[in-house]
């Protein structure tokens, strides 16, 4: 059995697609992380600030399980850590299937709460082409399966590295599936 890890950790102070991977990210508790665009505790997210500027941050942090990288290479698209924009890309965990208000504890220190599923959108395309179809599945009754991982809020700060070892609590029941946020 593969153990849940850390594999990669990334930070970007302005608003683009992808991030640079880093040594470290420190997250601060209700926040999200230093130094990137998505920081604060009201949306950062451009669309979300253009509808309403007020809402919560839901979208703090952006995790990505590796293995999405093997699935889409298999299509002819060769990505790796941090391409998709996201914060900490995993290993070992199946970030989709996970219900809202699941805990992640991420090396000693980190808490982050599972808010939703990121929402691929156009971006991705002009980024590569093709790929926006190829992130987006079809579920056993028909659904659409966003793959682009997931967002969460930061409950207890401190420093991620890649390597960490991710730990989940999983909410009281009834677990509820991930939606967009």
């Amino acid at each position: 059995m593969i153990r849940a890890s850390v594999i990669a950790v990334a930070a970007d102070g302005e608003h683009r697609f992808s991030k640079s991977t880093a040594n470290a990210i420190r997250v601060i508790t209700g926040l999200g992380v230093e130094g990137d665009a998505h920081l604060g505790v009201t949306v950062k997210h451009r669309s979300r600030v253009r509808a309403d500027p007020s809402q919560p941050n839901l979208r703090q942090v952006h995790l990505i399980h590796s293995e999405l990288f093997d699935e889409l290479a298999e299509k002819g698209f060769v990505l790796g850590p941090a391409d998709f924009g996201e914060n900490v890309t995993t290993l070992g965990i199946d970030l989709i299937a996970l219900p809202r208000g699941t805990v992640l504890m991420l090396g000693a220190e980190v808490e982050l709460l599972v808010t939703g599923l990121r929402n691929p959108c156009s971006q991705i395309d002009k980024f590569r082409p093709g790929l926006l179809k190829a992130v987006l599945g079809k579920g056993p009754n028909g659904e659409v399966v966003r793959k682009t991982g997931i967002m969460a809020i930061v409950l207890k700060g401190g420093l991620v590295v890649p390597g960490d070892d991710i730990a989940i609590q999983l909410p009281a029941s009834p677990l509820l599936p991930l939606e967009v946020v």
